[in-house]
């Protein structure tokens, strides 16, 4: 049987912090990805939009995911922050 170490570092509570700075971190790239994509390869962006259908596409992406994957990922910081804080006072008060 193997001895349990102490751990450096706590374990986060399962509040879905995690899951939300996840999925909001991926969705900004999704999104910077098809904005650059739009912007590049799918023949870029005149004064009437982008000049390929992929190219519409790609921006009808861009412009979902960057609004939407900045909120989970500003939501998912917020509640790290608040965590963080929490368990340093649980921390203080023990001691």
């Amino acid at each position: 049987m193997q001895e349990a170490k102490p751990r450096l570092i706590k374990d986060m509570p399962d509040d879905g912090t995690v899951q939300l700075l996840r999925a909001g971190i991926w969705i900004l790239v999704v999104g910077g990805l098809a904005a650059l994509l739009t912007a590049t390869v799918f023949g870029g962006i005149g004064i009437h939009g982008p000049h390929t259908n992929s190219g519409w596409l790609a921006l009808l992406l861009a412009m979902m995911c960057l609004p939407f994957g900045s909120m989970l990922t500003l939501l998912g910081a917020a509640k790290w922050l608040r965590n963080r804080r929490l368990a340093h006072a649980r921390d203080m008060k023990k001691s």
